[in-house]
C-alpha cells in the first residue's frame, strides 16, 4: 500500500494515551464490558488455555447499544471523554502522505483518514465518524470499562471508538497465531474496527440475539466487518483528504493477499487449532478461516452494503 505524498492528514480523530511501544499491530478483538473484535484473547494463549472471549461482551455490547450508548467509564453521552486520553505527541509529525509512507504511526492516521471518507461518501447523510483511534499499551479506560492489552484490538459502542495496543501485531497475530507479517496487515484490522463503528451507526448491532455457533448473529457481525473491510480496500484509492488529494495512490495484489492470510490466521477454527488442539464450532463468535477469508473477498469484489448482508445469507 503506498500513500500519495502530496495528500495532507488530518489528525483530529487519532489520539495516543502516551507510553504506547513497538510498531503498528491489530485485529478484531473483544473488549471488557461491551467492545466487538476478535475470538482470542493474547494473554491466554502464552499458557496454552483456549482464549476465547466470554460471550458476555456481546450481551454488554447489545445492552450498551440499545441503552443508547451510554454508561460505561468516562463516557458522556456516547462521546469519548478525552480526559482519559493522555497527551502524547505521537501523532503530532503526521502532517501528509509522505510521512505515512515513512512511518507506520502516520500510515495508521492516512488509514483512518481513508476509511472516514470511504464511509462519509458510502452512507451519505445517515454516517457519522467515529469518536477516536487510540492507541495505548499496558491497559486504557474506555466508555465499555478498562481494558487491557489481552483484549487486543477492539471497537468500543459506547464511546464510537478504536482502541489498539500498536504491539500486538508482532507479540500475538505473527508470533503466536501463525498470521502473516505485512504493511496492509493493520489496514484490513482497522478497516474491520471501523467496520463495527459502521453497524452501530446503522443500528446492525442490535440483531444479534444468538451468541455462539459457526451461524449465530454474532459470527454474521463479524463476517459482516470483514465484508466492509473488503468494500474499503477495493476502493482505497478514491478515497481523497478534505482538499481533494488522493489519499491512497497504490494498492497492490500482495496487499489483498495480506489481509486475506490475517482474516485466515483469526478464523475461530484456526485459533483452536493452535490453542487447545481441536475445533469446537459450537463456541465459534468470530467464524472460521475460511469464512472471514470469502466475506473479506465478497466485500472487496462486489463492493456493496447490500452484497455485505451477512444476516440475510443462507451461507457463510
Amino acid at each position: 500500500m503506498r500513500f500519495n505524498p502530496k495528500a495532507r492528514l488530518d489528525t483530529r480523530r487519532v489520539r495516543d494515551t502516551g507510553g504506547s511501544r513497538g510498531r503498528a499491530g491489530g485485529r478484531t478483538a473483544g473488549a471488557a464490558r461491551g467492545g466487538s473484535g476478535l475470538p482470542v484473547s493474547p494473554g491466554a494463549l502464552g499458557g496454552g488455555g483456549i482464549g476465547l472471549l466470554v460471550v458476555v461482551g456481546v450481551v454488554l455490547l447489545l445492552v450498551q447499544v440499545l441503552g443508547g450508548g451510554g454508561g460505561g467509564s468516562g463516557a458522556v453521552d456516547g462521546a469519548l471523554d478525552t480526559s482519559r486520553v493522555g497527551g502524547s505527541d505521537r501523532y503530532a509529525s503526521c502532517a501528509t502522505g509522505a510521512d505515512a509512507q515513512a512511518s507506520a504511526d502516520c500510515a495508521r492516521v492516512a488509514v483512518e483518514n481513508s476509511l472516514t471518507d470511504f464511509w462519509t461518501d458510502e452512507l451519505g447523510s445517515r454516517f457519522r465518524a467515529e469518536e477516536a483511534l487510540v492507541t495505548f499499551a499496558s491497559s486504557v479506560d474506555t466508555g465499555c470499562g478498562a481494558a487491557s492489552s489481552a483484549v487486543g484490538p477492539f471497537y468500543c459502542p459506547a464511546d464510537e471508538t478504536i482502541y489498539l495496543d500498536t504491539d500486538f501485531f508482532d507479540e500475538v497475530l505473527e508470533r503466536r497465531l501463525g498470521g502473516p507479517d505485512g504493511g496492509f496487515v493493520e489496514p484490513y484490522v482497522l478497516a474491520h474496527e471501523y467496520g463495527h463503528h459502521v453497524q452501530k451507526v446503522l443500528g446492525t448491532m442490535g440483531r444479534v440475539r444468538t451468541q455462539q455457533g459457526p451461524t449465530s448473529d454474532a459470527v454474521r457481525l463479524e463476517l459482516q466487518a470483514d465484508c466492509y473491510a473488503g468494500m474499503w480496500a477495493s476502493a482505497a484509492t478514491t478515497t481523497d483528504d478534505d482538499s481533494g488529494e488522493a489519499l491512497v495512490s497504490e494498492l497492490t495484489e500482495q496487499d489483498v493477499q495480506q489481509a486475506l492470510a490475517a482474516a485466515q490466521a483469526v478464523g475461530d477454527d484456526r485459533i483452536q487449532e493452535r490453542t487447545q488442539g481441536q475445533v469446537t464450532e459450537e463456541t465459534w463468535t468470530h467464524g472460521s478461516a475460511a469464512s472471514r477469508m470469502r466475506w473479506f473477498t465478497t466485500g472487496f469484489e462486489r463492493g456493496s452494503l447490500e452484497a455485505c448482508d451477512t444476516f440475510a445469507a443462507t451461507s457463510l
